[in-house]
């Protein structure tokens, strides 16, 4: 059996281009951090921002919408606001992500 070292080029050159998109995916997640995507609920009586993390990094609540009687409702529109918040958030990543990685399917991002 003959070594061909052909094949150790065509090696670094894929182990090259991973280390590149490494780098960029790397960049990218940090860009993203200081990202941010807005969401609401009841028309706007609550709203939210979340980064590119998945944090909730602020939460407004329009007076009209404490309502003593009915805390239920309000935080409805909590939880309504702040999910599609984050789903916004995942699907930014995503697309960008998408945009390094050509679509493939790498665990994690």
């Amino acid at each position: 059996m003959k070594f061909n070292p052909g094949f150790g080029g065509n090696m670094n050159k894929m182990i090259k281009e991973a280390k590149k998109v490494q780098e960029q995916i790397v960049q990218m997640q940090a860009e993203l951090q200081q990202r941010e995507v807005e969401a609401s609920a009841g028309g706007g009586a609550v709203t939210v921002k979340v980064n590119g993390k998945q944090e909730l990094i602020s939460l407004s609540i329009k007076p009209e919408a404490v309502d003593p009687d009915d805390i239920e409702m309000l935080e409805d529109l909590i939880m309504a606001a702040v999910n599609e918040g984050i789903r916004k958030s995942q699907e930014m990543v995503s697309t960008e992500m998408a945009k390094i990685t050509g679509g493939l399917n790498i665990p994690g991002l």
